[in-house]
């Protein structure tokens, strides 16, 4: 948001009869009339001409220097602070290389003022960063989805997505493909980081800032379920903090992936079936935005476009994939959980 400043303040009148060079006791010329009575406190609209002598001009090729005030130096600094404050996140992005993240503390307007506000121009502006992930281990295949979030295919998606993944292929929204491979897990807050092999000039998301936002708040969520590459819903932040349970049994995700189930534990209930002896709990994001199988690992977005959650489990009232669908009950992982565990991600750690 810009501000502006304004000076406000008094300013006092100056004498319009007496000049720098005039004194209360000086004589007055008896041929010039005297100056008409004034009420006390108003000053007359034309003030006499200046009787000074004509000061000498300034020598050619100069010119008088000019003195800024207070005023314009606080002017000045507004505009510095606009401008910096403003652009924080692109600024970053275009000084240091297509593969940093694109982050900033406060919101980033991604989606163009014209369709600001929209779900067509959030869909627009992020669909381009958020990609279809196919994994293959020894129990079969799954599909989830991820955020890119460099240039050169840096992408997050869920831990659940990946766990135990021999092989790894990435879709982009674009159609193209790509071999993708695993950088680091953390199965205790269910977020894992993968790299695309030759990849370079892809558009990376703007990581927002999940502790702005607030319960009622519309998001997006765009992501694979069932395959449906690019899939765009919406809805709003239905409340925030939610202790979300789920497994970090790397065996029991493989199978929950095949099935198209990701069980997980919420107020002492199990949801789409059971979670086992090994979890992890983390606070969610919860959502009425449509979530289904597949919907894992892509991105939870506000109006602006920034991603303030990933996607990472939702409800299902059946226990069958086959009949499983989104009853408006999705939670994601807050995005400033996901940057506080980037660096350990990065450096290739696998909890």
């Amino acid at each position: 948001m810009t501000e502006s400043l304004r000076q406000n303040g008094e300013y006092e009148h100056a004498n319009p009869y007496q000049g720098p060079h005039q004194h209360a006791s000086s004589p007055v010329n008896p041929e010039w009339p005297p100056p008409p009575a004034q009420p006390p406190g108003n000053h007359p609209t034309q003030p006499l001409p200046d009787m000074r002598p004509e000061q000498p001009a300034e020598p050619h090729g100069k010119r008088p220097a000019r003195r800024r005030g207070p005023a314009a130096l606080l002017v000045a600094v507004a505009i510095v602070a606009a401008a910096v404050g403003g652009g924080t996140a692109y600024g970053i992005q275009e000084l240091t290389g297509s593969d940093t993240v694109t982050s900033s503390s406060t919101s980033t307007n991604v989606v163009p003022s014209s369709q600001k506000g929209t779900v067509s121009g959030v869909a627009k502006a992020v669909s381009p960063s958020i990609v279809e992930i196919n994994a293959t281990s020894n129990a079969g295949s799954s599909t989830g989805s991820g955020v890119i979030i460099t240039g050169d295919g840096e992408i997050i998606t869920n831990n659940h997505v990946v766990s135990g993944a021999s092989s790894v292929k990435v879709t982009t929204n674009d159609g193209k493909q790509y071999t993708a491979e695993v950088v680091g897990t953390d199965s205790k807050k269910d977020l894992a980081l993968i790299k695309l092999e030759n990849a370079s000039g892809l558009k990376a998301a703007a990581l927002g800032d999940s502790d702005g936002i607030g319960v009622g708040d519309q998001v997006v969520a765009i992501g694979s379920p069932e395959g449906l590459t690019g899939t765009v819903t919406s809805g709003i932040v239905s409340a925030l903090d939610r202790d979300v349970t789920v497994s970090t049994d790397e065996g029991r995700q493989q199978q929950q992936q095949q099935d198209g189930q990701w069980p997980f534990e919420f107020g002492g209930q199990q949801f789409n079936g059971d979670t086992g002896s090994s979890t992890t709990t983390y606070k969610a994001i919860q959502t009425d935005a449509s979530l289904n199988p597949g919907n894992s690992g892509g991105a939870l977005i506000d109006m602006n476009g920034n991603i303030i959650g990933i996607n990472s489990a939702m409800y299902s009232a059946t226990e069958s994939s086959a009949s499983a669908g989104s009853v408006g009950l999705g939670f994601a992982i807050p995005i400033n959980t996901v940057k506080a565990d980037l660096p350990e991600l990065r450096a290739g750690a696998s909890n």
